[in-house]
């Protein structure tokens, strides 16, 4: 290898500062994808994951939790819509009616009965 070539000079190697390290754990923690990240760093996607994965992973579920306990309070004060989301997403509730046979079949007559007796209850707990 010649001197020449010896001395051209490459990329400096990336040192993350701490404003970086914030900088990337707020675009993450909203959502920016990385390889956004990278170009407002100016650095290939793959040196963002190298210098910058534990804030990477760290933002997604440091945003879930702020998100989650806003919910969670939401629904401990009373607000019925986010009850009834926690409820569906957290404790698998779900808005069913079960129309199958006694004996597990779904043939048409006794099935038809059932939506109808299903309705008609539906009906009477909405007066």
């Amino acid at each position: 290898m010649t001197d020449e070539l010896k001395a051209k000079p490459g990329r400096k190697p990336h040192e993350p500062t701490d404003a970086q390290r914030q900088l990337v754990s707020l675009h993450a923690t909203v959502g920016t994808t990385h390889e956004t990240i990278a170009d407002i760093l100016g650095i290939h996607k793959e040196t963002l994951y190298k210098y910058y994965t534990p804030e990477l992973k760290q933002a997604r579920e440091k945003a879930n939790a702020t998100i989650g306990g806003a919910l969670f309070n939401k629904a401990k004060s009373g607000d019925t819509t986010a009850m009834i989301f926690w409820l569906k997403t957290r404790a698998r509730w779900r808005e069913t009616v079960d129309i199958s046979n006694e004996d597990g079949t779904l043939k048409p007559e006794p099935v038809a009965a059932a939506v109808m007796a299903a309705l008609a209850k539906i009906h009477d707990d909405t007066e």
